[in-house]
Parts: structure tokens; sequence; C-alpha cells
């Protein structure tokens, strides 16, 4: 019988989801590289009383190869608690499990054991494209009437027959309903998206169109600044494009969109990759006033000079690593802005108190193109900090290192051994690399996406401020 309460893990604001039960387990997405074997959804124990602490508890394969799995989300979350929810009393308990190059989705219960996951339902990219015209599923958000899906390619063999795009799924029959977009306006590329549910608006970025990325970086599209570098801003319950900010062609691959949690606040933050006139990364904090969206570069990550025959062949001619931001990642409290800069092996904590004027409080630093900085431990961590995931009350801080199989073999030629490793944090700020928490993946796999059992700081869009 369904239950007739909310989900416990459903929380009205960001305050009362920060004071919620520790998580216990985390799920993590893993690729093969070489497509030799299936990819999987891995279950750890990151419950610190276990006696299986920072182990693999489970690993489930899926039936095909090449499904290069990307950014998972639930069914279901605290969004459902807003007034125009269809049912507050769905329950967070399927991953929704996007494979970005073979376009097919798949859907894990995991329920009645959060410890052994099963495989429910595959839905193939013929299924997709033929009701959405979109291909390359990337990043799943469970809204208040159904589940949302960013993609990165429209129809055609290459997904290069017309725009990428946002389709929508039904949150208890995973049915594919069609297209999101009314009204599109000028947007041409995607790539993350975000809301603002009381304030009813979207925020959507952008990286590029699957020849730009699937067999890796293409550098003459990168210098001819042919990447994404444009923000696109929605009126949500319309559908309808509204406003388009350019950062400047030169702030090549605007990535992850993070808004403010609390919804009283009216700004978020993005993330910048590369600048190509100086190979920086940046930080833009956008906000709206007056009814129109502003957006402003608010901090900066300057490369690092590297002696090039330590480099590999796609910087040689730079003598410099770039610090390539590929994830951001905002606590709960919407204090702590955490970047990754997978080029040059670091994690930095910014304080965005005020968020026009991000101060840096702490950084760790692991792995990296030149710098190869070991774990705490002593183990050797290949790649960089990438995917980054937040607990709910902001005191861990949970990366793992892979990017994309085909640009991890350009910057990381030697390999990528899948990993995940975790943070402390001090309630004022500073973080540091817990010594005792390092999960290799082994068997060939890369590691990406984390979830965190019952929501994590990017799964959950809250209705109400915290009081």
């Amino acid at each position: 019988m369904e239950s007739v309460r909310p989900d416990p893990t459903f929380h009205p604001s960001p305050r009362l989801a920060m004071q919620a039960e520790p998580e216990h387990i985390a799920y993590t997405a893993l690729l093969s590289p070489d497509r030799s074997r299936p990819d999987a959804l891995a279950v750890v124990d990151v419950d610190e009383q276990s006696a299986s602490y920072g182990t693999v508890l489970n690993r489930v394969e899926l039936p095909h190869r090449g499904d290069e799995l990307h950014h998972f989300g639930w069914n279901a979350c605290s969004s459902a608690l807003s007034p125009m929810s269809c049912s507050a009393f769905v329950q967070r308990r399927y991953l929704l499990v996007p494979g970005m190059r073979s376009s097919r989705m798949y859907v894990f219960d995991t329920q009645p054991d959060p410890r052994q996951p099963r495989l429910v339902k595959t839905i193939e990219p013929d299924e997709i494209l033929s009701k959405t015209g979109y291909s390359r599923p990337h990043t799943v958000h469970c809204g208040p009437e159904g589940i949302y899906v960013s993609t990165l390619g429209g129809g055609g063999t290459d997904g290069t027959l017309g725009p990428p795009g946002i389709f929508l799924m039904d949150c208890q029959t995973f049915e594919v309903l069609g297209r999101w977009e009314i009204d599109r306006g000028p947007q041409k590329l995607h790539y993350d998206f975000w809301w603002n549910l009381p304030r009813d608006y979207m925020v959507s970025s952008e990286w590029g169109l699957p020849p730009q990325f699937e067999n890796g970086l293409v550098p003459e599209d990168l210098l001819g600044n042919k990447y994404g570098h444009q923000l696109h801003f929605w009126a949500l319950r319309e559908r309808r494009h509204v406003q388009t900010i350019d950062l400047g062609a030169n702030h090549q691959m605007a990535l992850e969109i993070r808004p403010a949690h609390d919804p009283s606040r009216d700004y978020g933050f993005v993330g910048v990759v590369v600048d190509t006139t100086n190979l920086e990364a940046s930080i833009w904090t956008w906000w709206r006033e007056g009814g129109t969206f502003h957006a402003r570069k608010t901090a900066t990550v300057p490369p690092e000079p590297s002696d090039p025959a330590g480099l590999p062949d796609l910087l040689k001619g730079f003598g410099a690593v770039p610090p390539l931001i590929s994830d951001i990642d905002l606590s709960l409290d919407d204090r702590f802005l955490y970047v990754a800069c997978w080029g040059t092996g670091e994690l930095r904590q910014y304080d965005v108190t005020d968020p026009l004027k991000p101060a840096l409080a702490g950084s760790v630093r692991l792995g990296g193109i030149a710098a190869h900085a070991p774990h705490p431990s002593g183990r050797a961590f290949g790649g960089g900090p990438q995917m980054t995931e937040i607990s709910r009350d902001g005191r861990r801080v949970f990366f793992t290192n892979s990017l994309y199989s085909s640009w991890d073999r350009q910057f990381y030629p030697e390999g990528i051994p899948g990993a995940q490793v975790m943070c402390r944090t001090g309630p004022q700020g500073g973080l540091e690399l817990d010594p005792a928490f390092y999960v290799a993946f082994g068997d060939g796999y890369g590691a990406h996406q984390v979830r965190l059992q019952g929501g994590d700081c990017s799964t959950d869009s809250f209705c109400y401020p915290s009081a």
C-alpha cells in the first residue's frame, strides 16, 4: 500500500535537510573506459560506525556495454513537497541512470534493501528519440511533477539533427512524456540545468554537440571558441526561454549550474572550464534584479606552469596545466562553494556568504596532470578531483576522478583507475582529506557521479525558505 505520509527524506527547507540523519551509503556510477565490459552502479559504505566503512558493498553491472554512465538522480525528492506537486506521497526509491554515449537509460529500485539495488527497467534510445527528438541524456533532476532529463544531442547518427534540450518522464511509471521546451528561443547547445521552484525560473548552461566531446576535446573547436559560453534563463511553468547571457566566447564550456538552495535567495553560480586567452578557469555568479538576470565573473583560478616534457600532447605547446573546472557544488546552507579543478588536481572551498565576493577558505591537492599528488594514505590517485558531492550537514565532501572516458585519455594518458575519496570540513571553513577513506573500484573501472542515500547537495531542490 502506498504511504499516505511524505517520504521522511523529503524536507521543506535546506536547514531542515541539514538536520537529517547522516548518509550510510553512497551510490557511484562506474564506467568501463575501453568499453570492454558493461558499466556498473556501485554501492559504497560511508557509515563511519560500520565494520565495512569505506568499502564497496555491492556492484550491479548493466546488461550492455558502452553506455558511459553520467549524472544520475532520484525519481522523487524534496521538490515533491511543492504546492504545485501532483503527489507529495511518492518515495525517493528509484535511481534514473543515463548512458550518455548509448542514449539508453536505466531504472534501479533501491528497495527493499538499499544496499542491493535492482535493475527494473531499461529505456531504449529509440523511445527517447521518437518521443523527444533528443539523444545523449546527461543529467537527471526530480521536479514536483516528474523527472527532468537534460540531453546533449539531437537526432541523427551524430546527434546534430536539431538542438538538444530537456525531456520529462513520469516519476512512477518512467514513461518518456516528451520534450519540455515549448519555446526554446535561441538556445542551441545544452549541458546542465536547475531551477528556483517558488520563483518559477530555470537556468541552463552549455557544453557542445556530440562530435565536440564523444571522441575527445577538439582542439580546433576550443581555440576557435566553438564550445558553449552562454547561460539561458527560462520561465519554468510556461516552459519558455526568456533571456540569454553570453559570458564571452573566450569563456569556453559553461558547465555546472548551482543555484542557492534557499528559494528566497535569487542567485547562483556556474563554473567555466577554460578561458582561451589565458587558460584560467572561472566562477561566475548570476542573479536576478528587477526581473532581469545578470552575471559577473567573481573568482578565477590561474593555470600552473609546468615542464612540457611531463605534459600530455594536448598541453605541451602551452607549457602549463589549466585548472579545468569540471564540477562545482554548493553546501545546503549556501555558505561554501566547492570547485573541482580536474587539471591541476585541486579541490577549492570558497566562502560565498557574499555571493559576489567568493573568498578562498580551504584547499586540498590530489592527483593532477603534472603534480600527481598522492592521497594522505600514501596511495596514488589518478586524474584529479572531479564529480563532487556534499553531505547534507556539510561536514563531508566526497569526490571521484573520471570526467569522460575519451577526455580522460587525452589529459591523463597514463590512465585513471576509478577512486572515491572524502574530505572533512570545519564549521568555519577549511577542509582536509580523510586518510582513512579511499575507495578503489578496480577491475578497469572509472568513477563518476556520486549520490548519497537520503539526498545530497546536488539532488534536492527546496520549496520553502529556511527559518
